[in-house]
């Protein structure tokens, strides 16, 4: 058994779900890849994210983080043209400025990732039926403090989920672990 929010008729789903979400990520392209797309579903499902997660990548050059800092308004008219992925011109604004503010994190703490603990602990966190905690209200606002948009406390918590510094898997889920 899954999760309950995992569409089993969606083979990309099932092995998002099986096979990333909730896994340890501490890898800089996977933690700026996923907090970008997650950006991108404030007012969205997931599903409806992940369904378009290739075309993103193309869209945004597999996303290499020093060429989508250096996107201008040109790069910028073309992504809002682009059909196959999210066309909100806040969002994508937002896009190249978060990850200005990304790299400039990354930089500054040595690692994205070293950041995200700052704030999370060296243990992994474990709750279920959560929307929002104190650790992503936190970030959230850090993150805002530091000119991030579309980055509130619940796309950050899911973001945490997603990289697996919150263990959410429902009890029923064969990924579900017993944390102590």
């Amino acid at each position: 058994m899954r999760c309950t929010w995992c569409n089993t008729a969606n083979p990309l789903y099932v092995a998002y779900h099986d096979h990333e979400w909730g896994q340890l990520h501490t890898e800089e392209r996977e933690l700026y890849e996923l907090l970008i797309l997650e950006s991108f579903q404030a007012g969205l499902s997931w599903e409806c994210v992940l369904n378009k997660r290739e075309a993103f990548r193309n869209a945004y050059d597999n996303f290499d983080i020093d060429k989508v800092c250096a996107y201008g308004e040109e790069k910028l008219a073309e992504l809002m043209n682009d059909k196959s992925i999210i066309r909100n011109r806040l969002k994508i604004r937002a896009s190249v400025k978060n990850s200005r503010v990304f790299k400039a994190i990354a930089e500054e703490y040595g690692s994205f990732y070293r950041y995200l603990r700052t704030f999370t602990g060296e243990g992994i966190l474990c709750e279920t039926g959560c929307t929002r905690n104190a650790v992503s209200d936190a970030l959230s606002k850090d993150l805002q403090k530091r000119g991030m948009t579309f980055v509130g406390s619940v796309i950050v918590y899911s973001y945490l989920q997603a990289i697996g510094l919150i263990d959410s898997h429902d009890d029923g889920c064969f990924l579900h672990k017993s944390c102590g």
